[in-house]
Formats: C-alpha cells, structure tokens, sequence
C-alpha cells in the first residue's frame, strides 16, 4: 500500500439542550460528543476509515480542558508527515512509523489504533474480502459472522430509570444491559436490587467508574461492600471498580468472588496482558479504537485464548466503530460478545416502546451510509471488503467541530 494522503476531521454531535445528570457529590453536563475521522488514501485511489473517540474513562484529558481538536491535528501534521509517500507492505510498519514520530504516549497509542483500523480496511478492499476473513486467517479459525450484543446504556438516573431502560433492551433480546451508577451507594443498592427483581432473560452489568472518577469518591470499605452486593444479586460483572492502574486493588475485590471486567483505559496493549496476568478480571476489555487496532488487541485476545478470562471488546462510540470491534470478534478465537451502546432516537431500535438511549449523537447513526444488520440483539457483520461500510462523508460538513470539553463535572463543595 502507498499512501499518498493522510487526513483527521475533527466532528461534534451537539448534546442541544444541554443535558444535566446528578451523581452523588455533583452534577455532570453533557454539552456534546466529539469523534475524530480519519482517512487514508492510497495512491490508487483505495480509502481507509477509522475513528477514535473519548471513551468513558480512558482519554481522561479529554473530558475536560483538551478536545478532540487536538488529536486530528496529530493526525493532520505528525502523522501525516511520517506516512504519506510511504509503501506499507505489513501493517504493523505502519506501527514503527508512527512510533519514530516522537509524539506523547497518548497521541501515539491513539494514532496507531485508527491507522491500523484504516490500513486493515485497505487491504480488504484491495483483496476483495471483509476485514474478519483476514484476521480469520491470521488466527487460523472459522469466523463467526452473528454475535450477541450487551446494550450499553443508563447513566445517573434512579433506580425505575434504569429498570425501565433494562425492560425495553430485554424485549428487544440483547444478552445485557449495562448502566452506569453513581446516585450514592444507597441509591446504588436499590438500583441493583430493583433490577435483579424486574429481569429475566437479560444478563445486568455494572459500569462504575464513577465510584472512583468523581470528585465525592464512595472509599474502598463501601465499594468493596457494594461490589459485593452486586454479585450477591446475580451481575455479571462489575467493571472498573478501581482506579485503572490499581491492579492490587482489583485483586483485592477478586477475592470476594464477584465477577470484575477491565481494561479499556489501559494505555497500551501490554497493559491490558498485565491486568489479566493478575488473574483479577474475569473479563478484558480492549478496543481496536483505543489498544492499536487490529494488531495491538492480538496480544490480549491469544493471552485469554484457554484461559478463565474473556476478552470482549471495549465499544463506545460511532457505528463505524462498532463494525471496526465486530471484525474483530467474529474471526478472534473464544471471543462472542461485544458492546453495543444505545443513544436517543436509535434507528436500529424502531420497535422499542420507550426510548432507552442515554443522550442524544447523531453523528455514531450519521457516519455510515444505511444502518447496522441488528435483530433480536444480535449483529452480523457486512461482508462487503474492509468493514464493509460506505461511510458518509458529508458528516464532514454537517458536523463542524465545536471546541472545548465535551462534559463537565460541576462538584457540590465548589
């Protein structure tokens, strides 16, 4: 592949209204959603998609102060600079390339993600074959085209809130809700309780880095009494319980027993083997869009291969990306499940009777041309070359960024 053109779009979906959420301690505001394009062209003309995006705690420099101005201006200078006129024969070239670049950790890890994500749509496009035949044979499986999906959803809401929100996902057959607490550890217990009592036939996750994130933290006695109670009540698992680099803090919480996920603000991908080399986690959680792509989750994913921990993919953003962690998980050996979150006025979710989306972004439906292949909470993957998604470029101009922080935590002592 010989690349001859290297571009990063900087792109806001506007939150309008502003939306107001409280958690215990403050008030979090939710003023929009940033998502860098990025697309590489070859000399012949092919072109490569990927996106990167703040996720819920990886990035953290991005929540406020930093946007994600700041990254496609990487992508537009420093990146570009080192791959454009360069001939790429193995992807991973493209890896050193980037790395000679001299760029902040952060900036590198994230600009190789999305280059290795575009670089891998390339080369399906030039063969003729979607992305996960390609990893396919690079694992030497058979991949799996249809996958469940765990809807990832409620955000600082009380306890009816988000049993409403998990009754209308049961309905509509994905394998799990996932809901982000945070309204106090009174609060919290009650919401794990009323969802343990209104649900069957959906598995209840626990996203709750808000109990370490925000400014009025719960303290190791009440989280580890909390998580506890949560794996009492049947979770499945409860993810970040502890600050990302505290392995010893997830080891501790293991040894009650209770199922504990991690990973996706791990800062590179020999930091996700570590954190399941600690045997604390019961589920690992990386991202192509956040641990280099293709290439860099393939460490994680063989080190859970036969073991008693499961890689499943981290996901948090546009449908472009969605399809990017779904190659994945239809060719990666014992990987079945992924995320699958759920914003306002979801088009692949028509029949829903409630609308059971967080906040509204346009722009994760608006990328793509068409919708994702969604029924009964599963997906199948296109097997059109590369992702096998026409992405819409107008977004380009129907989302101009919009600068400054995306959200802001607003504390009730300030």
């Amino acid at each position: 592949m010989d690349i001859a053109d290297v571009r990063g779009y900087a792109l806001s979906s506007p939150i309008d209204p502003v939306q107001e959420r409280p958690f215990f301690g403050g008030v979090r505001r939710l003023r929009k959603r940033d998502v860098v394009l990025v697309v590489l062209e070859t000399r012949d003309g092919r072109q490569g998609f990927a996106t990167a995006g703040a996720s819920s705690s990886a990035m953290r420099e991005y929540f406020e102060g930093d946007s994600q101005g700041t990254f496609a201006d990487v992508i537009e200078e420093s990146v570009a600079d080192a791959l454009e006129g360069a001939s790429i024969d193995a992807i991973a070239d493209a890896h050193d390339l980037i790395a000679a670049a001299d760029l902040p950790a952060h900036l590198r890890t994230e600009a190789i993600s999305a280059v290795d994500v575009a670089l891998y749509d390339i080369r399906g496009k030039e063969v003729g074959a979607p992305i996960y035949e390609l990893l396919a044979e690079e694992y030497e499986t058979e991949p799996t085209t249809e996958m469940p999906l765990y809807a990832s959803a409620g955000m600082y809401m009380e306890p009816d809130g988000y049993v409403e929100q998990a009754e209308v996902l049961e309905e509509q057959g994905f394998f799990g809700y996932k809901y982000r607490p945070g309204i106090g550890p009174d609060g919290d217990r009650r919401t794990v309780d009323s969802l343990a009592d209104a649900v069957d036939d959906i598995e209840i996750m626990l996203d709750v880095h808000t109990w370490w994130k925000l400014g009025e933290a719960y303290g190791r006695d009440t989280v580890r009494e909390l998580v506890e109670h949560a794996a009492e009540r049947g979770a499945y698992w409860i993810e970040e319980p502890v600050e990302p680099d505290d392995h010893a803090g997830y080891v501790e919480l293991a040894e009650t027993g209770a199922p504990l996920a991690g990973g996706e603000s791990e800062e590179s991908p020999a930091g996700l083997v570590e954190l399941g080399k600690t045997g604390a986690v019961d589920f690992l959680q990386g991202d192509v869009r956040h641990h280099e792509g293709f290439t860099g989750c393939r460490d994680a994913i063989e080190y859970c291969d036969g073991r008693d921990v499961e890689y499943v993919p981290h996901n948090f953003g546009t449908w472009l990306g969605l399809q990017a962690n779904a190659h994945l998980v239809a060719a990666a050996p014992d990987v079945q499940l992924l995320e699958y979150p759920v914003f306002e006025g979801d088009p692949a979710l028509p029949d829903a009777e409630t609308d059971p989306g967080m906040y509204p972004f346009d722009l994760a439906f608006d990328i793509i041309e068409g919708r994702p292949n969604i029924e009964d909470g599963h997906l199948t993957v296109p097997d059109g070359p590369g992702l096998g998604v026409d992405v819409d470029l107008d977004v380009v101009e129907e989302y101009p960024f919009v600068d400054g922080p995306w959200t802001e935590f607003r504390y009730d002592d300030e």
